[in-house]
């Protein structure tokens, strides 16, 4: 496994050794004493799967007081993968940072706790698997807008953006609850 770090202290780039023939293709995408390796010694206590449309934006999501780490990839279609740090501590504290995950390219992003996290498809659709640190409690469970003017993400959407009423109400940057 191939661990690249990123912009955001913590945030993780992993591509995977992929074996392939003309059969197909083979690789591992969780082995606990690898990740443990490479820092992750997370205990995962729940797998999701999601499936999108293209320009749907999931996100951005995060829970709190039971926040959740997440290995988050794509096993079909291409999704932007952001990760925006909500740690008041951290020196990137209010920045975000994505990454293009896709079936093809097979990478994965490493989330940990103190992050939230979403995703736009830019594929016609998009199926989305993410392991979590948590268990999902809708009690916990926060949102900053998507497009919150203070971050300024780029989505990379060529249309109209689809988002669901819930995440529509999320809350700007400023409002945010946030970690230690």
């Amino acid at each position: 496994m191939k661990s690249s770090p990123t912009a955001l202290a913590g945030v993780l780039l992993l591509e995977p050794r992929v074996s392939a023939d003309d059969r197909g293709f083979f690789l591992e995408s969780y082995n606990e004493r690898v990740f443990a390796d490479l820092g992750i010694r997370d205990r995962f206590v729940q797998d999701n799967h999601s499936f999108s449309k293209q320009n749907v934006v999931r996100g951005l999501h995060y829970q709190t007081p039971h926040p959740q780490g997440k290995l988050v990839r794509t096993v079909t279609g291409e999704i932007f993968d952001v990760a925006v740090d909500l740690r008041r501590c951290s020196p990137t504290f209010g920045r975000w940072h994505g990454e293009i995950l896709s079936a093809e390219n097979r990478r994965m992003l490493w989330i940990p706790t103190g992050f939230a996290h979403g995703f736009s498809v830019l594929s016609e659709d998009a199926q989305v698997l993410y392991k979590v640190t948590d268990f999902y409690r809708p009690e916990s469970e926060r949102t900053v807008i998507w497009n919150d003017a203070r971050l300024r993400i780029d989505w990379r959407l060529q249309s109209k953006t689809i988002i669901s009423d819930k995440d529509e109400l999320g809350v700007a940057f400023s409002d945010a609850e946030t970690f230690e």
